[in-house]
């Protein structure tokens, strides 16, 4: 099962750097890029398109990682707050016992 998983994966892999080398190959006109502030030199429009994807990926996991960040977070706080409860219950179900209760 792991071995079918590698080879699907690698097949994967090798699919979108085959898609990646023709949507540059057919993509070579060199194209400015005019910031407002800064223009820079005239590029291949595939490197400008995926540069913006790349930075655009590495925006979502850094967006991302700061979301899972404040989850786990809050999650720990409740996993305390809820250690704290169970052993109030447990020593609350002790004192009702030596009151004969």
């Amino acid at each position: 099962m792991n071995v079918l998983r590698k080879v699907i994966a690698l097949l994967v892999i090798l699919a979108m750097v085959a898609v990646g080398v023709l949507f540059a190959l057919q993509n070579h006109q060199p194209v400015g890029l005019d910031l407002l502030v800064y223009e820079f030199a005239p590029r291949s429009l595939a490197l400008w398109l995926l540069l913006a994807l790349a930075l655009g990926g590495v925006l979502g996991l850094l967006a991302s990682s700061v979301i899972i960040l404040r989850l786990r977070g809050g999650l720990a706080i409740a996993r305390r707050k809820l250690e704290k409860s169970k052993l109030e219950l447990d020593r609350l179900r002790v004192a009702g016992i030596k009151d004969g209760e």
